[in-house]
């Protein structure tokens, strides 16, 4: 259903002349509300792909603390758990709400789990990975925990590796505050 959504609002944009932003894009929370990232305009957001059995779960800590630190000045740091690294991220999302919330006090917004690779991966990963390509122009993401940063208005700034630390990005988040 996304995919046909995104080939469907490319088309029309192709034919209009306009570019995608990604406050077009559609996305679900964790308890199955469907938003568009519209909700984040004017707002520095930094869109990571989580899991709860990953040897960088303890990021989370790091993800909130830059949350508490940084929310009220304009940071929105986005969760979307993804189970196709090796599954580390089986459950359901009730239980991953329940994980992050309990083992991490997870404050910062979560979203339904997503593929973020291959020919189902949501168009808000299509996305990014398109305005942002890894390592020698590759779009894939690599593992658990990659990072995207997007400044104020909508723009891909960034893209940091699963072994990069949510608080080696805080000067970065800090020059777009």
């Amino acid at each position: 259903m996304h995919k046909i959504l995104f080939i469907l609002l490319i088309t029309l944009q192709c034919l209009t002349g306009a570019s995608m932003s990604i406050y077009d894009i559609e996305v679900k929370t964790i308890d199955g509300q469907t938003i568009t990232m519209d909700k984040y305009k004017n707002r520095v957001m930094l869109i990571v792909n989580v899991a709860s059995k990953c040897g960088f779960t303890g990021q989370y800590e790091g993800l909130e603390a830059l949350h508490v630190k940084y929310a009220e000045k304009g940071l929105s740091v986005l969760g979307f758990p993804c189970n196709q690294f090796m599954s580390q991220e089986p459950g359901t999302e009730a239980e991953i709400k329940s994980f992050c919330s309990l083992t991490y006090g997870v404050k910062f917004d979560m979203f339904s789990k997503i593929d973020v690779n291959g020919d189902n991966a949501h168009p808000l990963y299509k996305f990014l990975k398109e305005k942002e390509p890894g390592f020698l122009g590759s779009e894939a993401i690599k593992w658990n925990f990659t990072k995207f940063l997007v400044d104020k208005n909508g723009n891909v700034v960034g893209r940091y590796g699963s072994s990069t630390k949510p608080e080696e990005i805080e000067a970065d988040i800090e020059k777009l505050l």
